[in-house]
């Protein structure tokens, strides 16, 4: 909404690649980690309690990084800025987590939950995330649980690696599309970020009253990456693409080496939700009234996606509601 009340486009994202950047590796490379710590140091708001949400992965990892350096900056080289990281039992993420924290010397946190604790918050994911899509709801439950544990310890401002997988190309099903296309799968990638991991960012920090900051949703970043050459962001190796590949390259200087050879994995993958909750609903779960639901509900397309459309309904009705839920494609 305008200054005049009236509603117009805030952006549109282009129908076209932009011309390709000519300038040498090496530029690129400075240019990308200078446009982030801007991004970083314009967002970043160190009068309020700050911490930083701590994966193990690419991109969680190069804020915490670039934040820790800012931290010190501002409260002395002694002062250590505090991580956060969650898993279901001794999760992937959670040693990668402790990896980067030992890095930078942070004063870390970890929150360790078991399946029941993640049954215990569904119904409250579900309500504020006004979704039942699996893999979102799956990631939803870990930021849920993990915002509220660190607005629990006091925490006002938490600092997120969203975005690096939309604007670098991290998902691994864009390794199967050749060069040529990558531009438009990309858009179509961040144009489902509204109703989807957006969606999961704005709820569920919301609802635990904490504010979370994404520094990689940068537009001056979106804008230089798009120009990028494709082959430098799923750059082929062997037979292999390394997906996001420049912002690794980039970085691969100042982080541990299992940190940038990573490969990229959902939220609730590394997190361990999606190895527990699918196999716990698809037991739970009569087969009968999922085949029912279905015949009714095509959109349903598993135990535990019924399971989470049950509670969604129970929420807001099985009518129009439904229609404004964002799903992902399965490829």
């Amino acid at each position: 909404m305008d200054s005049q009340g009236r509603f117009t486009r805030f952006a549109e994202l282009p129908k076209t690649p932009p011309e390709v950047l000519q300038t040498n590796l090496d530029q690129m490379l400075e240019d990308i980690r200078s446009i982030i710590k801007r991004s970083l140091r314009s967002r970043v708001d160190f009068s309020v309690p700050t911490a930083g949400l701590l994966s193990g992965g690419m991109d969680s990892s190069v804020i915490n990084f670039l934040t820790n350096d800012f931290y010190k900056e501002t409260f002395g080289n002694n002062a250590r800025l505090k991580t956060f990281a969650l898993g279901v039992g001794e999760s992937e993420d959670i040693r990668n987590a402790r990896l980067l924290a030992d890095h930078i010397n942070s004063d870390h946190h970890e929150l360790i939950v078991d399946l029941n604790e993640i049954l215990n918050v569904l119904s409250d994911v579900i309500y504020y995330l006004e979704s039942f899509d699996p893999s979102l709801v799956r990631s939803s439950v870990s930021n849920y649980l993990i915002y509220k544990y660190a607005s629990n310890q006091g925490i006002d401002l938490l600092l997120s690696g969203e975005g690096g997988d939309e604007i670098f190309c991290g998902y691994i099903y864009l390794k199967d599309f050749p060069v040529e296309e990558l531009f438009s799968r990309q858009m179509e990638c961040i144009g489902f970020l509204h109703n989807n991991a957006s969606l999961r960012l704005d709820r569920m920090n919301h609802c635990n009253s904490v504010r979370v900051v994404a520094p990689l949703i940068s537009g001056e970043l979106f804008r230089y990456v798009l120009a990028v050459p494709s082959e430098y962001k799923q750059k082929p190796e062997g037979d292999q693409k390394i997906e996001k590949w420049i912002f690794r390259k980039a970085f691969e200087q100042y982080l541990p080496e299992a940190i940038t050879r990573r490969v990229k994995q959902e939220f609730s993958q590394g997190s361990g939700s999606a190895d527990v909750l699918p196999s716990y609903f698809e037991k739970a779960v009569d087969t009968k009234e999922f085949k029912s639901a279905q015949a009714d509900y095509p959109m349903i397309r598993s135990k535990e996606e019924f399971y989470y459309f049950q509670i969604f309904t129970k929420h807001f009705g099985s009518g129009r509601a439904i229609d404004t839920v964002g799903q992902w494609i399965r490829l």
